[in-house]
Formats: C-alpha cells, sequence, structure tokens
C-alpha cells in the first residue's frame, strides 16, 4: 500500500523522531512516498531519504491509498490543501500537543500502522467550504477545512461586512473581522472568538464575529446548504481574505461568496478514536475534584 507523507521543516533535533514514524511505517509493510518539501527539509538536516519522493502533481499518478500529515493540526491543513479535490484519505500523527485533527499519538503509531495494513479503519466525511468568486486570487485552492475569514488589515478600523443567506439580509456586522467555520473548524479560530462547538459531522456553519463592535451581536449557527454573502465595507483599501492559514488581500468594497464544497475531506477513523474523548482532553472537560469518571 503506498500512503503519502508530509510535514513541515521543524527543529533539526526533531527529524530522527520522524524519520523513525516512517520507519514504522515501512515495518508494517507500507510504501511511504514523501512529499519534495518533507524530503528537502529531512536532506538539509542530514537525514537523506531511501523513499520515493512526490511531485506536486503527481497524486493521481501515484496511486496513494492515504496521506499521513506528521506534526499538528497546522500540517493536516498544509496536507489537506496538498490532497485538494482527489479526496485521498488523511490520517494526522501528532508531533507534539494534542490535536483535534492530528490526534494519533506518537506512542499509539505502531498500532495505527498495524490497523492501516489490516484496514482495520473507517473514513469520516468532513465538510469544507469554499470562495466561489476572487479565482484571480485564490486558483484551484479556494477551499479551507476550518473556515474561511475576513479580517482588517494591519491596526486599520474595524470594517463593516453586510451578509446574506443566499438572498436574504442577514446581519451587518461592525467588527475587526468575521468567521464562516465549518463544524471541524468550530474548535479553532471560532472557538477562541467565543463560538460553539459543533460536532464535527453536523451540517453547519457557524458565522462569528471577531471582536464586534455591538455587544449584543453573537455567533450564529446556520444550515450549510446556504450561500453566504459578505459585502465588504471598509474605510481602507484593502482586507484579508484568510482560507485555513493562507492570505489574500482583497479589496476593501469586494464580496465574499462562500458555499459548502461539493467535495469532502476524508478523515482516518481508527476503533478507539473519539471526538468526544479529544474534546474532553483538550479543553479538560469534566476534570473537577467534586466529579469522578461516570460508569458505563
Amino acid at each position: 500500500m503506498r500512503i503519502g507523507v508530509h510535514g513541515r521543516a521543524m527543529e533539526a533535533v526533531d527529524a530522527p523522531v520522524l524519520m523513525r514514524t516512517i520507519e514504522q511505517m515501512t515495518a508494517f509493510g507500507l510504501e511511504p512516498v514523501l512529499t519534495k518539501s518533507l524530503a528537502t527539509w529531512l536532506a538539509e538536516v542530514g537525514h537523506p531519504v531511501p523513499w520515493t519522493v512526490l511531485n506536486d502533481d503527481e497524486l493521481i499518478r501515484h496511486r496513494l491509498a492515504l496521506f499521513v500529515s506528521l506534526g499538528g493540526d497546522g500540517t493536516l491543513l498544509d496536507t489537506v490543501s496538498l490532497v485538494g479535490r482527489s479526496e485521498i484519505p488523511i490520517l494526522g500523527i501528532n508531533l507534539g500537543r494534542l490535536g483535534f485533527l492530528s490526534n494519533v499519538r506518537l506512542d499509539t503509531v505502531e498500532k495505527a500502522m498495524a490497523a492501516i495494513r489490516d484496514g482495520r479503519y473507517a473514513l469520516q466525511d468532513r465538510a469544507l467550504v469554499e470562495v466561489v468568486d476572487h479565482p484571480e486570487l485564490l486558483g484551484a485552492h479556494n477551499f479551507a477545512l476550518n473556515e474561511v475569514s475576513i479580517h482588517k488589515q494591519d491596526s486599520a478600523s474595524m470594517i463593516a461586512v453586510h451578509v446574506h443567506l443566499a438572498d436574504e439580509f442577514l446581519n451587518t456586522y461592525w467588527a475587526d473581522g468575521l468567521i464562516i467555520a465549518t463544524p471541524t473548524g468550530s474548535t479553532a479560530y471560532s472557538l477562541s472568538c467565543g463560538g460553539p462547538v459543533v460536532f464535527p459531522t453536523s451540517d453547519a456553519l457557524v458565522i462569528n464575529p471577531i471582536c464586534p463592535h455591538n455587544l449584543n451581536v453573537r455567533p450564529f449557527v446556520v444550515p450549510d446548504h446556504f450561500t453566504i454573502r459578505l459585502q465588504l465595507e471598509a474605510r481602507t483599501d484593502r482586507c484579508l481574505l484568510n482560507l485555513d492559514s493562507r492570505s489574500v488581500s482583497v479589496d476593501g468594497q469586494s464580496t465574499i461568496t462562500i458555499q459548502r464544497a461539493k467535495f469532502a475531506m476524508k478523515m482516518v477513523q481508527f476503533e478507539d478514536s473519539d471526538f468526544l474523548d479529544t474534546l474532553r482532553k483538550k479543553l479538560s472537560w469534566g476534570l473537577d475534584v467534586r466529579s469522578s469518571a461516570p460508569k458505563g
């Protein structure tokens, strides 16, 4: 089974851990195919790779069964961008702190690789959102797993964002910016701005203002069949349009049209992998001296 492997450049002292992780894959009969950026970084820090190196346009030719992300949630978002519309399944192996997306720990890699080899895993569709206009700025990478957001540029004054759901006016948000988050993204930027946690397979989107001027404005959850149209009204010439970790500068009077993408990110899920368990660990829910774990 051929599997793609992607990772970001890290401290050189972390390279041996990454190499051992890839070697564990080969020990279970899997054939790693590394992204060019990962292979280049490993060679630069003294670890030339003996495995196949993947050029950016070779996803289909290599017939990859799945893609492994080595790092944190940010690395997995990079992998989603790399995989794009091919819908190759993605597995996140976390090399640091517990992540919502990269939730396979280093001490469970062998167990995970055995499950991959034996086909003991399921695929969970995670919805993406895409910006359907501004192809001159976004090209083919017009989609995001966590969120699309609009933000004022630098230290500029707050912006006004006039929001329509389909053809119906919703609200004008006076704020530093606005987030349109997927259920997966509800535990990312939106959560830090006071947004709700949404179960990852829900058919919903979260509209969440960033530092709103009106304190009675709150995050709003809507069905994801709506097309969301944002009309910007900024006092400066430019605003930032962000798709996960990618940013482009847009005209301060732009219209941004967002909808659920027609393709999904397929996340590898194991039997003992559970979003609610990750949620409790990540957010420390239930850690109170007055309570004990429920029985059963």
